[in-house]
């Protein structure tokens, strides 16, 4: 069977010399996608759902198509239930608003994690302070798990949505998610799930885990820049009213009052990311081809390997010990902030993340500001992990 070592070829930035362990912060692109995007606006530009030229039409039919693509991915039951954002940050924001808008009042509460990316606490924070809703924040351990039953205690009536991250963007935390849709159900209350971490790295299935929301970026799925998803039930969507108003979303406008399009149209106002979301199609054929099952078993094992190889340094800390964890390490090394650490990684080629990751709540949950983190992709190897551990050794000798 053909590993995800061999696919390296695939990703023209991933050249010998140069390790990029900063995928959890965006994807670097297979061939495949650069290609999608360089034919369509070299061959098949134009505009799409207006237009009745041959070239609108093509690319109408590879738009909608790549909805498909996206909506089997992920099985969704309709493609409508697909709606086209900027990214994960533009999804939960236009659930918040919409969401706010159709079913919270004053006194209605959201619970969230207190691990969460900023993306998925301060669109919350402001819907709440907008509608008089409360926002209740379940803890974790220090292991970085969620304590579920502080989840169970603060889930009741009033609760009308549970946000949480599929995987923590920060500690790599997978969080029992079916066992919290089934609580929240229980007592009548949605869930959203913040895959921007997940999507790309195990298989997800919305119809299975019974998810009403999930919403996830294309950058860190392999694909472009400025396309995201936000999947919705189509029951709930359609309850929803639209946030932004142009061309597109509309059924009728006079100069008095407008009436709205169907779903999924309703939410996408305006000119969509058209050569994006055509190349987003391109980046899930590819992961589709090689198999998610594949990917996420490959990537476990790097994880594996890296966390003995870092546990057996003197003076490196992990954070976020989880033993059900995506590819993602955060740490910290006594008397070295993540800042020189990561300058000093740069001059041997290997890109690390440092700094809060737009989580700051969850690295003040264990007593820090900054972090180095790394996190594997399809392309990392083992010998990539070898190269970084003897580095990073290099540093702290030279250091101490």
């Amino acid at each position: 069977m053909q590993t995800c070592v061999d696919f390296r070829k695939d990703f023209p930035m991933i050249r010998e010399g140069q390790i990029y362990f900063d995928t959890a912060a965006s994807a670097q692109k297979p061939q495949v996608v650069i290609d999608a995007l360089c034919d369509f606006y070299s061959n098949h530009y134009g505009t799409v759902n207006r237009g009745v030229y041959k070239l609108a039409r093509n690319a109408t039919e590879l738009f909608h198509g790549a909805r498909g693509k996206i909506q089997r991915f992920i099985n969704a039951a309709h493609p409508e239930e697909i709606i086209f954002t900027r990214g994960t940050t533009a999804s939960l924001n236009l659930l918040a608003r919409s969401y706010a808008k159709a079913f919270l009042r004053t006194g209605d509460a959201i619970i969230i994690s207190e691990i969460e990316h900023h993306s998925n606490i301060v669109p919350w924070q402001m819907i709440c302070e907008e509608s008089g809703a409360v926002l209740r924040i379940v803890p974790v351990n220090d292991a970085g798990e969620l304590i579920f039953e502080e989840l169970l205690a603060q889930l009741d009536e009033k609760v009308k949505l549970v946000s949480i991250a599929h995987m923590s963007n920060v500690l790599g935390t997978l969080h029992p998610v079916q066992e919290i849709i089934d609580a929240a159900h229980k007592v009548g209350a949605h869930v959203c799930l913040d895959g921007a971490q997940a999507i790309a790295h195990l298989p997800v299935d919305v119809e299975a885990l019974g998810v009403d929301f999930y919403a996830f970026s294309g950058h860190k799925l392999y694909g472009p820049n400025g396309v995201g998803i936000l999947y919705g039930k189509r029951e709930l969507l359609e309850k929803m009213p639209p946030q932004e108003g142009g061309g597109d979303m509309i059924e009728q406008v006079t100069l008095r009052e407008s009436t709205y399009n169907t779903l999924p149209s309703k939410f996408e106002a305006g000119t969509p990311m058209i050569a994006e979301v055509i190349a987003l199609g391109a980046a899930i054929d590819y992961l589709q081809e090689i198999g998610m099952d594949t990917i996420a078993t490959w990537e476990q094992e790097l994880l594996a390997y890296a966390t003995k190889k870092l546990g057996q340094i003197e003076g490196v800390k992990i954070i976020g010990t989880a033993p059900k964890k995506g590819a993602i390490i955060s740490f910290v090394v006594d008397g070295i902030h993540p800042l020189d650490l990561a300058t000093l990684l740069d001059c041997r080629g290997i890109s690390i993340r440092t700094g809060h990751h737009c989580s700051q709540p969850a690295l003040e949950r264990f007593g820090e500001t900054s972090v180095a983190r790394i996190s594997f992709g399809i392309y990392n190897t083992f010998e990539e992990i070898d190269q970084f551990i003897s580095s990073l050794q290099s540093i702290l000798n030279f250091l101490a």
